[in-house]
């Protein structure tokens, strides 16, 4: 989602994960997860003004961040494919 997008907050990004089927993932799940990327570099945090509120910290994916993003997701194609050959090797009666 950071890639698509120039930089969001925590909540925003939760509300995304839901409304695209992840209403499972909870803030314990999120937060934790970004500070590990932020120390990794793969993402940057920048304060700003809340509409009405505290402060929010912004998330933003770094250079670095998009090659991991990269990486992974070619990691996570290929066992997709090598997943999705088994179950129909499975399925034709193969062993």
């Amino acid at each position: 989602m950071l890639d698509a997008e120039e930089k969001n907050y925590g909540y925003a990004l939760l509300s995304r994960l839901s409304a695209a089927g992840l209403e499972s993932v909870k803030p314990a799940t999120l937060y934790p997860a970004l500070a590990r990327l932020e120390e990794e570099g793969a993402v940057e945090i920048e304060w700003g003004a809340g509409e009405g509120g505290p402060g929010r910290k912004y998330y933003r994916i770094t250079d670095k961040g998009r090659e991991r993003l990269r990486r992974d997701s070619t990691a996570w194609h290929d066992l997709n494919s090598t997943v999705a050959s088994l179950l129909e090797d499975r399925a034709g009666g193969k062993s």
